[in-house]
Order: structure tokens, then C-alpha cells, then sequence
């Protein structure tokens, strides 16, 4: 038997775990892969090619079903991120009960459950929160896993007190009786769950419904999927929601890139989603990134920015200052009429005016480049990118009203555009909005964790509210995403401003907060 693996073996087998259950093993855990692969492969006595060649074949889903044993190990607990479970009972469920005609049931889906301690989860607070309509069996949870031993675990309604090392006492005291050094789950309960055995990447007409489901918790396991198997997995998901259904999402997982089918929302100190009304079964595609352009010119930030001026302010003035460059002469005047216009081609697609409009921006000369995006075709009303560009120049410009109303249309697109949440989040403040503007800037943040602007606005915002706590964390974490943060996100959120003037202001406002700097 061939014992010695080769990388391409090892690749091939990773390729063959995607498709079979969609999870995705980068090249630095390569190693596991291949210790799974050498684990299976002395199990069933067959070598690499024998092995492969299973898994591609008709008994491939069987063999899957024990990988699935092997390489998802989710670490779960009763009342995780207890504050979704609050948004559930107090936003979505009572909209969704309202929602439902007569006494049409309210369905309830966990979607990766493991070993149970989700699902539970759900119907403890179903039970707790709406007595009458779970009684009345109104309520259905379903919960689903591709792991047959986690599935087992689950049914048996048997834990240890670390799985409930979250949930409070009054209600382990109701809902759990010890057993030993474990605790048992009350029949109650357990009989409210229903569980099935299912890969989610399998096609099931009648599994996936349209409008099927109320609420779904999908959380935890998109992680793992790779980028093609989350999108497909998440269009099922839109597709069997009712409409105005909520989906919930781990702590830190997001759909951006992934989906447009939902309306970002926000309670309870976390965010989850709902479909869109009007939801068609169809998957969007999601805007394409907008592109990548060299820093603007060095700038630094004079001193700290006076806590009674707005952090719209400081960009304002700052467009103010490229203003008066442009104007000025010598070299660093903008050209003249004539030079620009030979210089200028005859009028190519929306993509490369786009990209010469961030050229002109780079250069400092925004109001050419206000110009050339004012002058874009109409196609360019449908362009994400254009229209993020055009708002963020509206905003140095200060035409804060125009800036706010376009990005309002582009959140009615897709409120998971984390530019526009900044954009709006100044808007918001220069109205004199704090809470809106902050609400904005958490939105962005949440969609992309690694955007530096809304981290830094937020400290500023709770520096000029006297929340000195909230402002050290939020600038400490801006000033950590900064030396990382994409050139171009600076070039255009940046507010004329290059990299190193804005960890400055970090630093000194960290300073001027107590912090260490």
C-alpha cells in the first residue's frame, strides 16, 4: 500500500473535501489534511489513488459523512452571544408572529447546530418568551449537522456544565437536571427539536422551499466553507426565508461579498439580517472591488482635532488646502484647459473614467475629478463604485445634503456597503446626529472589520461625547487597522490625508485620552 503522500495528493483530497462538504483548509493547515487523509486511507486499506478515487465515486457521500465526524470540531455553548437571542424574541419573532396569517406555524432553522446547544438555545426562549404559541406547537425548530456524532450528542439532551457555563442560573434550575457531573435537558425541551442528518451543500427541493423558513441561525460554519460553497449555501437560505425573514450570523461573520438578498440590521447591540422584501429567488452579484490606486501625497495632520470641531470639519479643510493647490502656481498647479483637454481621451467606458476620476484624486485635483464623475454616463447611475466615488467627493466638497441622499439610495441597494455607512455616518454628525452618525459607523465596521475610517470616527465622536473608555478602544483599533488599510480606502476616505498623518491623529488623540500611545 502506498503509506507516503505526495502535496498534490493532499491538494486533490482538500479539493475533494470542498466539494463534498464545502469546507474550506488553506495551505497552512495543509498538515491536518493530510493526517486526515493518512487516518482514512489506513481505515479503509486502500492507498491514495484507491481513496481519491471513493470519495469521487458512488460511495463518496458515505465516506464524507465520516469525514464530516473528523474535521468539523465547533465548539458551542447554551446562550451564545446571548444578545442575538434578544434581538430574536423581542424584534424578529413578534414581527414574524404578527406577519403570519391565522395559526400558521412560526419555523425556526439552525443550520450547523453541532452537538445542539443552538437549537435548545432557541426553544428555551421560545418556550420562556411566547408559552401560548409553543404550546400550541405554532413554533417548530429544525436543526441540521452533517456530523453524525455531534447529531447523536444532540438528540440525547445530555451536557456538561460547561456547555451551560453561559446560561443563567434560574433557567438551568427550570430546564436541567443533574445527572451526575452532567445535566439532562428536560423532555419539554427536547421534544420541541428536530433533528436531521444533512449536508447543507445537498440539493433538497423540498428542504430548501421557497418561504419556508421565519428565522435562520447560520452561525459559526460559513467560516469554515469556502467562498463558492457560502455563496450557495446563503442563496438557499435567502430563497427559503419568508419574506421579511432574519437571518442571524456569527459574531464575526458578515455576508459582504456574499449576498444581497438581505437589509442589514442592527438592536440589542448586534447585528443580524432580513430578507428583502420582494425577494425574487435569485442570487445577486456582488459589486466588483473597486480599484487599487498608489497613496495620495504626504500631509500631515496639524496637532489634534479640536474636540469642538467635527471630524467633517478637518476633511473640509483639508479639501479647502488641495483647493488652494490647484489654484496656485508653479509645479504644483493643475494644468491648463488646453493641456488637460489633449490630454483627455475621447470618452471611454464607465470602468476606466472611474479609474482616471481616482487618478485625478490622487493627484489632488478633486475638482477635476468631480468633473469627470459628474460627466460619467448614465449607465453610471447603476455603478456602486461610481456612486461611492461621487459621494465621497461630494463630502470633501462639502454638499453634505447631496452626499447623505446618494448615500441613502446606495444602502437601499445594498446596506452592506461599508463605504457608504462611513460617508453617511459624517453626514449624520455634521447634522448634528451623534447617535446616527456612531449607528452608521458601527454598520461599517461591522461589515468590514478591517476598515480603518469608521474605527477612527467612532473615537472621535466618543471622545467629543466624554466617552473616554469607548474612544481609547476605538482609536487604539484604528491606529492598529491603519498601517494595513488599503491605499486606495485612504485616498478616498481619507479626507486628503495619507497614512501617516492619520496614525498621528490616533495617537495623539489615544494620548489626549489617557490612553497609551
Amino acid at each position: 500500500m502506498k503509506a507516503r503522500q505526495t502535496r498534490r495528493d493532499q491538494e486533490l483530497f482538500r479539493d475533494a473535501i470542498r466539494d463534498l462538504l464545502g469546507l474550506h483548509f488553506d495551505d497552512a493547515k495543509l498538515e491536518d489534511v493530510a493526517a486526515t487523509l493518512r487516518d482514512r486511507m489506513s481505515a479503509t486499506g486502500k492507498d491514495v489513488v484507491s481513496y481519491l478515487r471513493l470519495l469521487r465515486g458512488p460511495e463518496g457521500r458515505a465516506e464524507a459523512r465520516v469525514l464530516a465526524e473528523l474535521l468539523t470540531v465547533c465548539e458551542t455553548y447554551f446562550f451564545r452571544n446571548s444578545e442575538q437571542f434578544r434581538a430574536l424574541t423581542e424584534v424578529a419573532i413578534p414581527e414574524r408572529l404578527q406577519s403570519r396569517p391565522g395559526q400558521a406555524p412560526l419555523r425556526l432553522l439552525s443550520a450547523g447546530c453541532s452537538s445542539g446547544e443552538e437549537p435548545y438555545t432557541l426553544a428555551i426562549v421560545m418556550r420562556e418568551s411566547f408559552p401560548e404559541p409553543f404550546e400550541a406547537g405554532r413554533i417548530r425548530i429544525t436543526a441540521v449537522d452533517a456530523n453524525r456524532v455531534r447529531l447523536a450528542r444532540a438528540v440525547a439532551g445530555r451536557y456538561g456544565a460547561w456547555s451551560l457555563r453561559e446560561t443563567p442560573d434560574a433557567v438551568r434550575s427550570r430546564w436541567f437536571h443533574p445527572s451526575g457531573s452532567d445535566f439532562v435537558l428536560d423532555e419539554r425541551i427536547r421534544r420541541a427539536v428536530t433533528f436531521e442528518e444533512r449536508n447543507l451543500l445537498d440539493e433538497d427541493p423540498l428542504f430548501w422551499a421557497e418561504g419556508t423558513y421565519d428565522v435562520v441561525f447560520f452561525r459559526n460554519v460559513g467560516m469554515y466553507f469556502s467562498p463558492e460553497a457560502m455563496r450557495a449555501v446563503t442563496w438557499r437560505i435567502a430563497r427559503a426565508l419568508v419574506q421579511g425573514g432574519y437571518l442571524f450570523l456569527g459574531h464575526a461573520e458578515n455576508l459582504r461579498g456574499v449576498s444581497q438578498d438581505f437589509h442589514l440590521r442592527h438592536s440589542h447591540e448586534c447585528f443580524y439580517y432580513q430578507s428583502r422584501a420582494g425577494h425574487d429567488g435569485e442570487a445577486r452579484t456582488p459589486a466588483p472591488a473597486r480599484p487599487a490606486v498608489a497613496p495620495p501625497a504626504a500631509d500631515v495632520i496639524p496637532g489634534i482635532v479640536d474636540s469642538a470641531r467635527s471630524w467633517v470639519d478637518a476633511i473640509q479643510q483639508a479639501s479647502e488646502r488641495i483647493a488652494a493647490l490647484e489654484a496656485s502656481p508653479g509645479e504644483a498647479a493643475a494644468p491648463s484647459p488646453a493641456r488637460r483637454t489633449a490630454r483627455r481621451p475621447a470618452r471611454p467606458p464607465v470602468r476606466r473614467d472611474l479609474a482616471a476620476a481616482v487618478e485625478l484624486v490622487r493627484e489632488e485635483r478633486i475638482s477635476e475629478a468631480m468633473e469627470v464623475v459628474s460627466a460619467l454616463p448614465a449607465e453610471a447611475g447603476a455603478d456602486p463604485d461610481a456612486q461611492l466615488l461621487r459621494a465621497a467627493l461630494l463630502t470633501s466638497c462639502g454638499r453634505l445634503d447631496e452626499a447623505e441622499q446618494l448615500c441613502a439610495r446606495l444602502l437601499d441597494l445594498d446596506d452592506l456597503n461599508a463605504g457608504a455607512h462611513y460617508l453617511a455616518a459624517l453626514c449624520r454628525e455634521h447634522a448634528g446626529d451623534g447617535e446616527g452618525a456612531a449607528e452608521h459607523d458601527r454598520a461599517a465596521a461591522y461589515v468590514d472589520p478591517g476598515f480603518a475610517m469608521p474605527r477612527l470616527h467612532l473615537g472621535l465622536l466618543a471622545r467629543r461625547a466624554g466617552d473616554l473608555e469607548r474612544a481609547r478602544h476605538e482609536l487604539g483599533q484604528a491606529a492598529v487597522l491603519l498601517q494595513r488599510e488599503d491605499a486606495s480606502r485612504i485616498l478616498l476616505f481619507g479626507g486628503g490625508f495619507r497614512r501617516e498623518g492619520l496614525v498621528q491623529l490616533c495617537l495623539a488623540e489615544l494620548r489626549a485620552c489617557g490612553g497609551d500611545a
